[in-house]
């Protein structure tokens, strides 16, 4: 049963800000996300964006948003095939529990400007 869907739009440009300000995207991002991107060279900013979006996404489809929520709690990986999933840590994990969410769907997309996500939790 699906007990939320939550789609959240990062203008990457935001994103090229926050890495130009020390300790910022510490504050938004696991370390392993961080490690990640910054492994991706120029697209590193494109990188976090859809992260970032698939945070807000999270949010949105716990129907409470992520007030109370660390967002370094809530971490984006990619499976051995590439494609993202979303760890929840913490906060983030509690929230989902106290909503009876048992999985949650994760997908990504993004362009020069943009990146969108798309988050589904099922019960």
């Amino acid at each position: 049963m699906i007990l939320g869907i939550g789609v959240d739009i990062v203008h990457v440009r935001r994103i090229h800000h926050w890495l130009s300000v020390p300790g910022l995207v510490d504050r938004f991002f696991h370390p392993d996300e961080i490690a990640a991107a910054r492994g991706r060279g120029h697209s590193a900013a494109l990188s976090l964006a859809a992260r970032f979006a698939a945070k807000e996404a999270f949010g949105k489809a716990l129907g409470t948003g992520l007030a109370g929520i660390v967002l370094r709690d809530i971490q984006v990986i990619n499976n051995h095939n590439g494609r993202p999933d979303i760890r929840l840590h913490g906060t983030a994990l509690k929230r989902l529990e106290d909503l009876g969410g048992k999985r949650v769907l994760l997908t990504l997309t993004h362009e020069s400007d943009n990146a969108v996500a798309v988050v589904v939790i099922e019960g």
